[in-house]
């Protein structure tokens, strides 16, 4: 699991049909301090998060699978929460 901000949003006319009725969406993955780390990259969000939120991140296709309960679905990043607080020691 990775943090990460919400940063747009993929608009598709067509889709895979186990995605349909599922919003697509670009997150930023972030470091400890909150900066941005590595490359940005697209996840399958059931609409409960919104632009410029911190999400919590699966990047990992067959646990994203197994929360849509579907073997066949074409998911490796999925967004499982939004972040309200992060506290660090």
């Amino acid at each position: 699991m990775l943090i990460a901000k919400v940063t747009g949003v993929v608009v598709a006319t067509r889709k895979n049909k186990h995605l349909e009725g599922n919003r697509l969406l670009i997150v930023q993955p972030l470091d400890r301090d909150g900066k941005p780390k590595g490359n940005s990259m697209m996840a399958v969000d059931q609409g409960y998060a919104g632009f410029g939120e911190t999400v919590l991140v699966i990047d990992e296709g067959n646990s994203a699978r197994q929360v849509f309960n579907n073997p066949e679905i074409p998911v490796r990043t999925f967004i499982v929460g939004v972040i309200d607080r992060v506290d660090l020691e």
